[in-house]
């Protein structure tokens, strides 16, 4: 019996693969409704909590205590077009609509003149993928690459920064970081050589993991230009997870020849960001800001999945897998204009380098270069301020060969070959009181 497909089950989900995702990859950028409306070109302005995530140098300017709560609303839109399927009615594929909400919150308190003390919580890794297992026309194609996922990291990030003098500033963090992730494919069990068919058999895996990082900022702030540097540093989440199948359609005879349950291992290597921001004022009232972000996604070119603790069953071998993806850059710029003190209006633009070779697409992570416009707006209420930003995003189209295995293969003709079309609206809304 072949038990390829049960093993592409650790191979997918501990990629923690999304379909959307706000930074190319599966990094999430959006971490503050303000930074949100410049496109997250605030490297070099930094004034509020959320600097604890674009650049923690920035809140050793901040004064007395400052908390702010936040989160992104992101609803995505994908579509799937198989060309090559000999099943005309089954080649196009709308992706199940679903809304994420990756939220923030940043406590930041003053020491005095000198130093600042601050705390954040956000989840900058993740977001999902759903597909429809059925339709009127059929079952998905691409079942067996997987229909659904789900990863979520979450990071508590304690934070401090130092004002070196009236214009400069440091900030280092650390970064406990915990993960969670879901996954439901379908198994093909082929029994050709017991003379009987193959057998679709649902798989499901649940997971976590843990791990620390760091990070660290400069600021200078002058009385019109501000120049700021960030890094995140990458980490490493040894993932376990316990893999559930339902055998209930295979004859029982055929039962002992397949798993019910498994446990898997890997350790996933998440890339290190390095930034760089400018801003300067154009007036008073009139802001303008730039960021150049470069992600070594290069730390995420193999990984080895271990199989233990199977109940029954062909023995599942370990699994080492290329995935190649490469270095990247986003670039990003925006603008602040206060209409009065209290009101502000800002807007932004982005693009950003997919670091995904086309032969790693799949359904669950088709990544393409991306564009976004953003706009938004700030109002203060005597100690409360409301951020609220739009932010819209649109994938280059893509096709790729959907990981091309034997379950998609008629002679030299790939089935699974795939056209990826992908937009995604997003809604930030931060809340933030200064006592």
């Amino acid at each position: 019996m072949k038990r390829n497909l049960t093993v592409i089950l650790f191979v997918l989900v501990f990629l923690g693969q999304a379909s959307l995702s706000q930074g190319a990859g599966f990094l999430i950028y959006e971490h503050g409704a303000a930074a949100m409306a410049m496109a997250g070109a605030f490297v070099g302005v930094a004034n509020n909590p959320s600097a604890i995530w674009h650049n923690p140098a920035g809140i050793a300017f901040l004064k007395g205590t400052q908390m702010s709560l936040g989160t992104t609303l992101i609803w995505s839109k994908a579509s799937l077009d198989l060309a090559n399927w000999p099943v005309p009615s089954q080649r196009s594929w709308d992706q199940t609509s679903q809304t994420f909400y990756p939220s923030n919150f940043y406590l930041t308190h003053s020491l005095g003149d000198k130093v600042t003390l601050g705390v954040g919580f956000f989840s900058p890794y993740g977001l999902g993928a759903k597909w429809p297992l059925e339709n009127q026309q059929g079952a998905f194609p691409l079942r067996y690459l997987g229909y659904e996922d789900d990863m979520k990291t979450f990071f508590f990030n304690p934070t401090v920064a130092f004002k070196v003098n009236e214009n400069f500033s440091i900030g280092v963090g650390v970064s406990y970081i915990y993960s969670t992730v879901k996954f439901k494919l379908v198994e093909r069990a082929d029994f050709s050589a017991f003379h009987f068919p193959a057998y679709d058999v649902p798989a499901s895996l649940e997971g976590n993991g843990h791990a620390f990082s760091f990070n660290a900022g400069l600021l200078y702030r002058g009385k019109n230009f501000g120049l700021g540097f960030n890094y995140r540093s990458g980490f490493t989440i040894d993932y376990k997870g316990d893999l559930s199948l339902d055998t209930s359609n295979i004859p029982s005879p055929l039962q002992p020849y397949v798993a019910n349950t498994a446990k898997g291992t890997t350790a996933f290597r998440f890339p290190h960001i390095l930034g760089v921001g400018v801003s300067y004022n154009v007036t008073e009232k009139f802001l303008l800001s730039a960021d150049a972000h470069y992600v070594l996604w290069s730390r995420f070119d193999e990984y080895v999945v271990d199989f233990t603790d199977q109940d029954r069953g062909l023995p599942l071998e370990p699994l080492d897998v290329e995935e190649m993806f490469k270095d990247s850059w986003t670039l990003r710029a925006g603008l602040q204009y206060m209409v009065t003190p209290k009101f502000a209006l800002r807007a932004g633009y982005l693009w950003d380098e997919t670091p995904q070779p086309v032969d790693t697409m799949d359904p669950l992570l088709p990544d393409a270069n991306r564009y976004a416009i953003t706009a938004g707006l700030g109002y203060t209420f005597g100690h409360v301020v409301l951020d609220v930003t739009y932010h819209y995003e649109t994938f280059s189209d893509r096709t790729g060969p959907n990981r091309y295995i034997e379950a998609y293969q008629m002679g030299t003709l790939n089935l699974g070959e795939g056209a990826y079309k992908t937009h995604a609206d997003l809604l930030g809304i931060s809340l933030s009181y200064v006592f």
